[in-house]
């Protein structure tokens, strides 16, 4: 977030690749079996919820700059472009998606899901896959430390500098994994149901400083919190952290909706939609 997100004009950008279960998972009929080497990857014969449709799950609210106006169905923000890209290439017209709120443990939980596909900032992680399916990645991604001016962590520099500090993330995320295992503060961390707590809670001084994904955080930042600051992005270590589109275990649809991924990658089509509707992300600090 440096000052503002606004979305850039559409261009070239370099090609990209792109939380723990907790909830109940909601209850539906189950859809027929099928074997994913039986399915063609068209609306006739792809097994959806509903015949001819295809329904695409994300949480409620549904934040910027991934979804615009807490809108998923209006095809702005880069993850509703991306849906709706996903759904053309397969052949569904953007009046044959259906939108429905699965909130973000829910959707990651063991067993039926009330979606086809869902997706809401899903980092791709070895855990997560023992539960559901992940399509190819689509997004890239860092996580990142964000404060207020004045705050004791406003000037910190390195990973040592954030041991003391209270810090926060949104339940069953990667965000909060980053702070126990990257930043290992001397406290336990703020646990929050969503994104829109944590910042409530680092406008109110319950803590420091609360930890959210790179264009989130130039989003609140920028836009959301009053004085808001970008301390550092937290180091990258071994394998990047990836955003997946999440389908049910064994989903027959997992095959056709990593193969549309992966072609929108390797034509471009994401780095255009993720130089439209993500900020740039130079000049904001690496944390040592």
């Amino acid at each position: 977030m440096v000052s503002r997100l606004t979305p850039a004009a559409a261009g070239g950008a370099a090609l990209l690749l792109a939380a723990l279960t907790a909830c109940s998972p909601v209850e539906e009929k189950n859809s027929p079996a099928v074997s994913p080497s039986s399915v063609t990857c068209d609306p006739a014969s792809l097994p959806t919820k509903t015949a001819g449709k295809l329904t695409i799950g994300t949480d409620n609210p549904a934040y910027e700059p991934w979804f615009s106006d807490n809108k998923p169905d209006n095809g702005k923000g880069f993850e509703s472009a991306v849906a709706y890209q996903v759904a053309e290439r397969l052949g569904y017209r953007k009046a044959d998606v259906v939108w429905t709120t699965v909130t973000f443990n829910n959707a990651i939980a063991p067993g039926p899901k009330a979606f086809d596909i869902d997706v809401n900032q899903f980092s791709i992680t070895e855990e997560r896959k023992a539960a559901v399916d992940f399509s190819s990645p689509y997004y890239l991604v860092r996580q990142t430390v964000i404060t207020t001016k004045g705050s004791k962590i406003a000037g910190a520099k390195s990973l040592a500098d954030l041991k003391s500090a209270k810090l926060g993330a949104q339940v069953g995320t990667t965000s909060y994994q980053a702070i126990t295992e990257l930043i290992e503060p001397s406290g336990d961390p703020a646990v929050f149901n969503n994104n829109d707590d944590a910042k409530k809670a680092l406008e109110n001084g319950t803590v420091d400083g609360i930890v959210v994904d790179l264009p989130t955080a130039f989003y609140m930042t920028g836009a959301e919190l009053k004085d808001g600051v970008i301390v550092g992005q937290l180091p990258q270590v071994g394998v990047p952290e990836q955003f997946g589109i999440v389908l049910d275990k064994s989903s027959p649809l997992t095959g056709c909706v990593s193969t549309v991924v992966d072609r929108l990658r390797q034509d471009g089509s994401l780095a255009v939609l993720e130089k439209t509707w993500l900020a740039d992300s130079a000049g904001a600090p690496e944390l040592k």
